[in-house]
């Protein structure tokens, strides 16, 4: 389910030409534009050439121009994240990192990938998908639980349905949450505890990280705005969980199909050991910025930034 624009000729060790894409027009622009300008950086320093470019709807056409020996996929979101752009790249011809079309289907849709990874013994939070419009009338699920986007990443649109929540009860029409913006949203049991993450680097579980958010909890500004969250890396926890969620991302990462780099999200229930511990979600276009888990896991092992950069293009050719 991987990339299968990729061939089995022997790796070109280099100089290459990367057209790095970034960008685009989802709500996660901003951070696509800051991780691909980062990775381009980064192989410029090490002596490649690099074509930048922010995607818009001529982007076919301005890679046919540049023709790239690889491209770096940068983007965040849809259309970058969901197989919409790993199609037209394979139809293309053209070899680029990360995950290929099936596997991005799958794994940006939250339902898919439970689909895909529960039957396999990866344990993931019970969800039912709802009515935005049945929100006002009545709470699917007992409080606490979490609304979401079945389809957006880096905690767009997700809220933290409380007793105490400012919300109302049952939720207000004109209370401000992701049910304006989504006609369906995942409703999953709120699970107490710790954020924790581990970056999957070709067949290597990186580290774990736990994220300690200041207030509130690990939305998209305590992301991508510095000093908002501590990273904490490697997480203090005991050696059997930490190692439990490295098997169960590597696992998750083989199952999906990943290529490149992956990020999969935790949480745990510290009062209830390796039972406590959920799977969330698996990013196949995880963050590349300087505030990024995978680049931070990567130092954490020995591997600068460049040299992750090298690694995951490599890997693509």
């Amino acid at each position: 389910m991987g990339n299968t624009a990729r061939g089995s000729e022997e790796v070109n060790r280099g100089p290459w030409h990367v057209a790095v894409l970034m960008g685009g027009w989802s709500a996660e622009r901003e951070v696509s534009l800051m991780s691909g300008n980062g990775v381009a950086d980064a192989l410029e320093s090490r002596g490649h050439r690099v074509t930048r470019i922010d995607m818009d709807r001529d982007v076919a056409l301005r890679l046919a121009e540049a023709k790239p020996d690889v491209v770096f996929n940068a983007l965040h979101g849809v259309p970058g994240e969901d197989g919409t752009v790993q199609g037209m790249l394979d139809l293309m011809g053209l070899k680029y990192t990360h995950s290929g079309l099936v596997t991005s289907v799958i794994a940006i849709d939250k339902e898919l990938t439970k689909q895909a990874l529960v039957p396999h013994g990866i344990p993931m939070p019970t969800g039912t998908m709802v009515d935005s419009e049945s929100l006002f009338s009545v709470d699917p699920l007992p409080r606490p639980y979490v609304l979401k986007p079945v389809n957006e990443g880096s905690s767009v649109g997700v809220a933290i349905v409380k007793d105490d929540s400012n919300y109302g009860n049952p939720i207000a029409r004109d209370a401000v949450g992701p049910w304006q913006e989504f006609d369906r949203l995942l409703a999953e049991p709120f699970i107490k505890g710790r954020e924790l993450t581990v970056a999957v680097l070709g067949d290597q579980a990186l580290a774990v990280t736990e994220l300690r958010v200041k207030s509130g909890f690990y939305d998209y500004d305590a992301k991508y705005t510095d000093g908002l969250t501590e990273h904490v890396c490697p997480a203090d926890v005991p050696e059997d969980v930490a190692q439990r969620m490295k098997d169960l991302a590597l696992k998750s990462h083989r199952l999906l199909g990943c290529k490149g780099a992956s990020r999969s999200d935790f949480r745990w229930d510290d009062e209830h050991g390796l039972a406590g511990i959920y799977l969330l979600e698996v990013n196949t276009q995880p963050g590349m910025t300087p505030l990024s888990l995978v680049p931070e896991q990567g130092r954490a092992v020995g591997m600068d930034y460049a040299e992750l950069v090298e690694r995951i293009v490599g890997e693509a050719l």
